[in-house]
């Protein structure tokens, strides 16, 4: 029988659960516990003392990704529910592919109206249940603003927790009702504890330089970190993993690409400009990325002037706006280029 089948076997007789050797490391290594949860330490110690009371409010969790945001909120309810119960008292769903008006009165409303009890099977727990709403930012206005109604009308029932990454694309009356903690990019420190604790447990060796562009490219979030962790420990089967595999996975942009790109900035000529921007995005590289080290050159580039340094840092700007709200890379970063061009070379 395949390895497929067999673990396909041992997830359905164990609750859907995995054996340990055939999750995901990110799914392995998320924290269980509040005492796991790393670099949050307002949050934490502020949820901690909520546990020692009934006294949950409604929560409202905002910060880049892979900062332990929707960890953090499966640990508390490990903690309140207890193993058993946790499944019963806490209703997850990702408001990015749930996202319209009819989820909000049909399941929400339907989790939330239901009582439940202070002890079940001698286990103290809360009267009250958790639904969490992981990427609420990408929630419609009407289905916020239809969620607004329903947290006032259940709250004595049910304990509601906000998950984004944009606090900014809340609703006001929304953010008003929960309590507020930012999640913070991991400092590096934290990541190298956390490397070489996955390293350690899993019996990885990686060498020191690529720890170090592992760190870079994974930009604070832990579950990135993990995830090139594990690809390049398949890649290399029991050898050193090299910064090479790392940049190559994390979609790096290599230096003489970036050179060719911000060369282009001193050029006049449309096609010229169109023509490198062609070739970098037909090549697969992310437009993410390219912003990202396009912005480290133009901090420590001594050809510049300080003023022209701001106005196309305000560029970037405006094209990682429109990347955000799904516009289209090939034509921001040439937009991004010509941009450019013009205000280096006037």
């Amino acid at each position: 029988m395949s390895t497929f089948f067999q673990n396909a076997r041992v997830a359905s007789a164990n609750n859907g659960q995995l054996p340990p050797e055939a999750q995901p490391w990110v799914e392995k290594y998320r924290p269980k516990s509040m005492n796991e949860i790393a670099s949050q330490e307002q949050a934490v110690q502020v949820l901690k003392k909520a546990l020692t009371s009934n006294n949950l409010p409604h929560l409202l969790f905002y910060g880049p990704p892979g900062t332990g945001k929707t960890s953090t909120i499966l640990a508390l309810a490990r903690e309140l529910f207890g193993p058993e119960l946790i499944r019963s008292r806490v209703l997850e769903l990702n408001a990015s592919d749930e996202r319209g008006i009819q989820i909000v009165r049909e399941k929400v409303k339907n989790f939330a109206r239901t009582t439940v009890t202070a002890t079940v099977d001698d286990y103290p727990c809360p009267p009250y249940k958790i639904i969490i709403l992981d990427e609420a930012d990408s929630m419609t206005t009407d289905a916020q603003s239809a969620l607004r109604r329903t947290m006032e009308t259940y709250s004595k029932t049910t304990r509601f927790c906000l998950v984004c990454n944009y606090v900014s694309r809340i609703i006001e009356p929304l953010t008003s009702r929960c309590a507020k903690f930012r999640f913070k990019p991991l400092p590096i420190e934290k990541l190298k504890e956390r490397i070489a604790m996955v390293c350690e447990q899993e019996g990885v060796q990686i060498e020191p330089e690529a720890t170090s562009t592992l760190i870079k490219a994974s930009n604070g979030d832990l579950r990135k970190a993990i995830m090139f962790l594990q690809s390049g420990a398949k890649l290399h089967a029991g050898e050193k993993i090299v910064a090479s595999s790392i940049n190559e996975m994390a979609g790096i942009v290599p230096p003489e690409v970036m050179s060719s790109l911000t060369a282009a900035w001193y050029s006049t000529e449309y096609q010229e400009i169109s023509k490198i921007v062609n070739e970098v995005m037909n090549a697969g590289f992310s437009a993410e990325q390219i912003l990202s080290q396009m912005h480290d050159h133009l901090v420590t580039d001594g050809d510049l002037s300080a003023y022209k340094k701001a106005k196309i840092s305000l560029v970037l700007g405006e094209v990682d706006l429109c990347l955000i709200n799904g516009a289209d890379e090939h034509l921001q970063i040439l937009n991004l280029m010509l941009k450019a061009a013009d205000i280096v070379t006037h």
